[in-house]
């Protein structure tokens, strides 16, 4: 049988994302098909700090199997400061992804890397931009967010953003793809 995947978003990224973690022939997901079903976030269209951008996530997550997938995943990008630690990373905005997916009744969340922002990009977006638009007029680029995104900038082309969202996608699926979560 064929498990309808969807993804919360319309951002062809995120899609890829899921793929890549689904089709890597270690996902259980054998029969899997992925579907693009844009849906609100019902947080900020610039979520700070983790706790919203993971509400972001989930909510796309639980949209998308309220319309009908059978495993839904939500993706979101947002931004927030490290509130602990030493030295000058202190305070430094950093851009920050998680993930969600959930059946309906389990769920498994993750998160991907997290990388400084520029002082320039940082300041712009405290002063309330929101990132991709920030990123295109900084790169001169349409769309940054449809390509290789900020992390793709920010690492000179090294991650870029599906190999970053994918990571996050990777541990959210923990639970649904290992018996590790599973109460014995």
């Amino acid at each position: 049988m064929t498990t309808r995947v969807g993804v919360g978003s319309g951002n062809p990224v995120k899609r890829r994302a899921v793929e890549a973690v689904l089709n890597d022939g270690n996902g259980g997901f054998a029969e899997a098909s992925v579907e693009a079903v844009p849906v609100d976030s019902g947080v900020s269209e610039q979520p700070e700090g983790h706790a919203e951008t993971l509400e972001g996530a989930e909510n796309r997550a639980r949209a998308v199997v309220e319309a009908g997938s059978d495993l839904g995943v939500g993706v979101e990008g947002g931004v927030a400061t490290l509130d602990a630690g030493a030295g000058d990373a202190r305070g430094d905005l950093y851009l920050v992804m998680w993930a969600a997916v959930t059946d309906g009744d389990r769920w498994g969340r993750g998160s991907g890397p997290a990388l400084a922002l520029p002082a320039d990009v940082a300041e712009r977006v405290r002063d309330g931009e929101e990132l991709g638009p920030v990123m295109d007029d900084t790169l001169g680029e349409e769309h940054v967010a449809r390509k290789q995104g900020a992390v793709g900038a920010f690492t000179g082309g090294r991650v870029d953003r599906a190999d970053a969202l994918a990571t996050a996608v990777a541990g959210a699926l923990g639970p649904f793809v290992t018996d590790h979560y599973r109460t014995r």
